[in-house]
């Protein structure tokens, strides 16, 4: 797919190419304290995703970690998906956690991926067609994962920056909990950012559940953005790190990776204070 982003309209269009799959990946819950504006509706043809248990690294003793590819290509051959597979992303908060999804899968080697703009309240303001329960695939896939770390910062690359200063780290956290005037949601993570980060609320790419347009998502990165260095997107767990990320792609060069473990692995660890 050309652009990493797709409309309700042009995928209504495609609906029925046998190319084409669709994955559901909302949240069974968030600490956002974000609500779906419909419940127990599904687009037609959708597979479920489940970005909570098949599809993290539940030994890593952190949420929502990147499962091994071995994990991660197993999963997507249960749902049915091909190495030449089309998929279409979504959840029901609008733009949430599909950005995550995408990106997960361009980390295990697969471009050919786009999140639904507006998520599954576009698709049924729209008037598209839905269902009340996921599809499921009718034969194993063939989908074999390759990793590419290029796309992934680790604990040990953050601590490293910070005298190497090679990237910019852009938190996408609310800006209370960047500055550390409320408590972090997660037990046992303390409040904080990590030094010389910056902050971009992940509201602030969105517009009514949409990802901005290129001119003011271009003016929002412009009041942080070094254009000389690499660009690493962190949050609480990873989640909406990767709104930010998908939002720069739309806009921006430079060399981009999530930090993984994000703050809930950075403010866990007291010799990172």
């Amino acid at each position: 797919m050309k652009s990493p982003i797709i409309s309700a309209a042009q995928l209504n269009r495609r609906l029925d190419d046998p190319n084409l799959i669709i994955l559901d990946c909302s949240p069974q819950s968030n600490v956002s304290g974000l609500k779906p504006e419909f419940g127990n509706t599904v687009i037609k043809n959708a597979r479920y995703f489940d970005i909570d248990t098949d599809f993290s690294d539940l030994t890593s003793g952190l949420p929502h970690t990147l499962p091994s590819p071995e994990q991660f290509g197993k999963n997507c051959r249960k749902l049915g998906l091909d190495n030449s597979s089309e998929i279409v992303v979504y959840d029901n908060l609008g733009i949430y956690t599909s950005p995550r999804v995408w990106w997960m899968f361009r980390a295990m080697g697969h471009d050919r991926i786009a999140v639904l703009d507006g998520g599954l309240s576009a698709w049924v303001k729209s008037g598209y067609p839905t269902q009340t329960a996921h599809d499921t695939a009718k034969k194993s896939g063939n989908f074999t994962a390759r990793f590419k770390p290029e796309l992934v910062s680790d604990l040990d690359f953050v601590k490293q920056n910070l005298t190497a200063k090679e990237a910019l780290i852009i938190d996408a956290r609310s800006r209370e909990r960047f500055i550390g005037t409320v408590p972090e949601p997660r037990a046992g993570v303390r409040s904080g950012n990590i030094p010389g980060s910056v902050n971009i609320p992940f509201e602030e790419v969105l517009d009514n559940r949409k990802f901005k347009e290129k001119e003011e998502l271009r003016a929002v990165f412009k009041e942080v953005n070094d254009p000389s260095k690499e660009l690493v997107f962190s949050c609480g767990s990873g989640i909406t790190a990767c709104i930010l990320l998908l939002a720069s792609e739309l806009v921006l060069d430079q060399k981009k990776s999530v930090y993984d473990g994000s703050w809930a692995e950075w403010g866990s660890r007291e010799k990172n204070s």
